[in-house]
């Protein structure tokens, strides 16, 4: 196995979400983690959903990779993370070596089903079976950039807003300055992507051809 890399299939509890959270992580590579609503059913109801699970995203996935970018859309979620030692690490959970970030994901998305699930009184899963980790290696036609705009292009390709920056469920203002947040590591962003902020709105906005759309998945 390549050196730098944990392998891990971690079971979440079949009561909240009916899922197997498989993801192989090497360190120094960026990586599209998504997972969408089982059945593409919505996975967020109101506004106070989307605050919530960005909550659960600072608290349970930041300490363990960066983020560079996001976007929560109505029936799934798109992240865009950079990988380093933190994020290959393994702690033991009963009895067994689990990657730190894979876990992190499991109790992300099974606390939130739990909640949601009180919140509208249902059981049962919410997300699909399988959050995928598609690792977007670095220097491979800038994927890593292509997967950023793909990203906040998401809610406007979907008709949810006629602008970007219309849609607030996702980091697209934070890197046009229209918001001061303080989840995406924008700084390291810039390293790794390349951006030009004094471009970076026109930029975002260009299409994307779906043989590029293809290789983030």
């Amino acid at each position: 196995m390549k050196q730098g890399v944990t392998r891990f299939e971690t079971v979440a509890p079949l009561f909240y979400i009916f899922a197997i959270i498989f993801m192989e992580f090497f360190a120094d590579e960026l990586y599209h983690i998504y997972n969408r609503g089982n059945n593409k059913q919505k996975i967020f109801f109101k506004p106070a959903n989307y605050v919530f699970f960005l909550k659960k995203v600072r608290n349970f996935l930041m300490p363990q990779c960066d983020i560079l970018a996001y976007c929560l859309m109505p029936n799934h979620f798109h992240l865009l993370i950079n990988a380093d030692n933190r994020t290959i690490g393994t702690r033991l959970i009963a009895n067994q070596q689990k990657n730190v970030l894979s876990e992190a994901v499991r109790i992300l998305l099974s606390s939130y089903t739990l909640a949601i699930n009180k919140q509208n009184e249902t059981t049962g899963s919410l997300f699909q079976q399988n959050t995928k980790a598609k690792c977007l290696a670095k220097g491979s036609n800038n994927y890593g950039y292509i997967c950023m705009n793909y990203i906040h292009q998401n809610p406007m390709k979907a008709g949810l807003v006629k602008r970007m920056e219309d849609w607030e469920y996702s980091s697209f203002n934070d890197y046009c300055g229209n918001r001061s947040e303080t989840m995406c590591n924008k700084e390291l962003a810039s390293q790794l992507l390349d951006l030009n902020f004094d471009t970076f709105y026109d930029d975002s906005y260009r299409l994307i051809s779906d043989l590029d759309v293809e290789n983030l998945f």
